[in-house]
């Protein structure tokens, strides 16, 4: 095709059906990766010849720091979590045409690749050229006064390109610096959401943070739900916190929460409380169709990653000079509530009821009965192995003597002393 051939240029009313497009995805329920993509497919639909498009933003989140988006106009788009280090404060990240906006409080910069015009005065430029881009421009929109500290924190950063021969018009960056600021009003939104849903993941475990977005916020909110309690404690933990300074300690029982609860989300369980070194979770019955054969085989599994997870921690600690780690766990099927207590101002979306407090007390036997992994008769029953009575005791604050059971053979696992 020749370069010397009229280019159109977008049609204003294609344009403002992408503004009201992105308008409306604000006021819904839409996920990061749709909002962006979509717009991108729109723009390149309304005649803007994007053959790339790019975003990213901070986030809140206890793995990420930042989210990255990247379209294609072959692949669409793809999102990328940025851990702490990723990106700034490494050479290319200095280098980048974007940290030059956000460097010099800039809102935009745009360079042309090919031709007379050309200025690649960034080592990235050249790759875009390199790939058959003619034309770059990048944005930077804050959400509000910038913090200077971390001046992406509220706002987003980002970049079109283009490999149309003479690149954007003049119509096409005006109609993208018009979109790129709605495109920000709806990330804002999105970007906020994500970020609430992030912080109750964290802190509440989806299933309950689901639920308190979806209006069970006030005090004695919940419904009772017939599940498999996990009970798990750390063994030996006063003497191991007073060997050591608290923030060595600290380190410890991450460790063995990396075990104990991790091993639980591996397996579709969900974490309820950190209660000081103990780890109080359940697997539901029913919610998804699960049986309570179901629910105790995938307690059963996260009980083996837990120990193999356990042998290779203490592996490392052992390597170190550590002294080794060890748990208890008790397993149990009931119904307990769950939902909000507390204060009306302050509330913990948790479980209560007597079976929760029945796992905690068949915990407790795990080292006078001399066994990692105890377990009631209702589990015993519906988990697909062998088990061994150690008959009928009495349970602490458990009115009726307790049948307490045992995995037979090796698998038992005797408790660390």
């Amino acid at each position: 095709m020749s370069d010397d051939i009229a280019i159109s240029p977008p049609e204003d009313s294609l344009i403002d059906e992408v503004a009201e497009w992105l308008m409306s995805q604000a006021l819904g329920d839409t996920e990061i990766g749709d909002l962006f993509g979509g717009c991108c497919v729109r723009l390149h639909a309304a005649g803007i010849p994007l053959t790339r498009g790019y975003v990213a933003f901070r986030t809140l989140h206890p793995l990420f720091t930042g989210v990255g988006l990247i379209w294609t106009r072959e692949d669409g788009v793809a999102t990328e979590g940025y851990r702490h280090g990723d990106i700034e404060g490494t050479d290319a990240w200095a280098k980048s045409p974007l940290a030059h906006l956000v460097d010099n409080g800039l809102s935009f910069l745009r360079r042309r690749l090919t031709g007379e015009d050309a200025l690649l005065d960034f080592p990235l430029l050249e790759e875009f050229r390199d790939r058959g881009a003619t034309d770059y421009l990048a944005f930077s929109i804050s959400f509000g006064e910038i913090d200077a500290a971390s001046p992406m924190r509220n706002g987003i950063v980002g970049s079109w390109t283009t490999d149309r021969p003479k690149g954007f018009t003049d119509d096409d960056v005006q109609s993208l610096r018009r979109i790129q600021r709605r495109l920000a009003v709806a990330c804002k939104i999105t970007i906020k959401t994500q970020i609430a849903q992030n912080v109750l993941d964290t802190y509440l475990g989806p299933s309950s943070g689901r639920r308190v977005l979806e209006g069970q916020i006030q005090r004695g909110d919940g419904e009772v739900t017939h599940a498999v309690i996990w009970y798990s404690d750390m063994r030996n933990s006063t003497p191991i916190a007073d060997s050591m300074p608290a923030w060595d300690f600290l380190g410890v029982l991450n460790d063995y929460f990396e075990c104990a609860a991790g091993a639980v989300m591996a397996n579709g369980g969900e974490v309820l409380r950190f209660v000081g070194d103990a780890v109080l979770a359940i697997f539901p019955i029913g919610d998804d169709g699960s049986t309570v054969t179901k629910a105790c085989e995938a307690a059963m599994a996260a009980a083996n990653e837990a120990a193999e997870r356990m042998v290779e921690i203490n592996r490392r600690r052992g390597a170190a000079g550590g002294v080794p780690l060890a748990f208890g766990l008790g397993l149990h099927v009931g119904d307990v509530l769950y939902g909000n207590i507390g204060v009306p101002e302050r509330l913990e979306f948790s479980v209560i009821g007597r079976a929760a407090n029945e796992a905690a007390r068949i915990e407790s036997m795990t080292k006078e009965l001399g066994h990692d992994v105890l377990a009631s008769r209702d589990f015993a029953s519906c988990a697909p192995m062998a088990w061994t009575s150690l008959g009928e005791h009495r349970l602490k604050g458990v009115g009726e003597p307790f049948e307490i059971f045992a995995m037979a053979g090796k698998a038992a696992g005797k408790a660390a002393e």
